[in-house]
């Protein structure tokens, strides 16, 4: 079983990457007793920059691990570049007061048209609180249509719990800071190949998208799980890699599913123990 990898301690720069656990002294309180005092490690939420051929596009908050599989995935998940040829470098580095961290990429001439471009048609608007954009046709929820794969017709449900109930073992941040989301990738038999983790589940999927990249597997049979709900933007994301099916532990929302229907993307959901439902066929 593969488990997740995570960044060089360094980063391009030599430079000391955040560390995403930070000590903290809390108080426990527990059956009415005194708060026991002791220290515990807390999720670290860093401010992470970034820039395409040097021209700042996002700011996420993120756990600052795994980022330059982050900033890959997050530009293929986001469109942004159409293939992990279109990535010509990537490098992260640190600010001096290690409070926050830029991954500069270089992409190819045409998708960094294709990025200001669409930058230009975003600017001036007013955001209504949801990615900065202000309309519903901005949110793009027209997804592609996901192939219909030979082995999906064989994905049961106990290869769905399968995986699902293989992810806490390998969920090593989350078990000690209990705040941090998951999402891993599983063969058609549910055998748990690959997790990452971080503070943000949108963030974790694209972490694991841009290891898939990086190891040349994106395509190859397999689903996602995540210890999340599914979301809409987690379906399209999942949609756009063709990605053809999302088991998650909690229920999804209305739009999620609707996606899904649309991308012919099967998802699961409610997926604990020895019970799952599946939402979409």
């Amino acid at each position: 079983m593969q488990q997740n990898a995570s960044d060089p301690a360094t980063t391009c720069d030599d430079t000391p990457l955040p560390p995403p656990l930070v000590a903290a002294p809390v108080e426990v309180f527990a059956n009415g007793a005194t708060g026991l005092t002791r220290d515990d490690s807390i999720a670290a939420e860093v401010p992470i920059a970034l820039v395409f051929n040097g021209i700042s596009h996002a700011v996420m908050m993120a756990t600052p691990q795994d980022l330059s599989a982050f900033a890959l995935g997050f530009a293929l998940s986001e469109g942004l570049i159409d293939s992990m040829a279109d990535c010509r470098g990537i490098d992260v580095f640190t600010a001096a007061d290690a409070a926050s961290c830029e991954v500069q990429l270089e992409i190819s001439a045409a998708c960094f048209a294709r990025l200001k471009e669409k930058r230009r048609a975003l600017a001036g608007r007013t955001g209504c609180g949801v990615c900065g954009i202000d309309s519903l046709q901005a949110l793009d929820l027209l997804p592609e249509r996901v192939a219909r794969q030979p082995w999906l017709d064989q994905l049961d449900v106990a290869s769905v719990l399968k995986a699902v109930n293989g992810m806490q073992p390998l969920q090593r941040l989350n078990a000690e800071a209990g705040s941090l989301h998951a999402a891993g990738w599983a063969s058609p038999g549910g055998e748990l190949l690959m997790l990452m983790e971080d503070v943000g589940r949108h963030n974790a999927l694209d972490k694991l998208i841009g290891q898939l990249a990086e190891q040349k597997r994106l395509g190859e049979p397999g689903f996602v799980v995540m210890s999340s709900r599914a979301s809409y933007e987690l379906v399209r994301k999942c949609a756009r890699m063709g990605i053809g099916a999302l088991a998650t532990v909690s229920a999804p929302t209305a739009l999620a599913v609707q996606i899904a229907q649309q991308a012919q993307i099967r998802l699961w959901g409610l997926c604990r123990g020895t019970r799952a439902v599946r939402y979409t066929a």
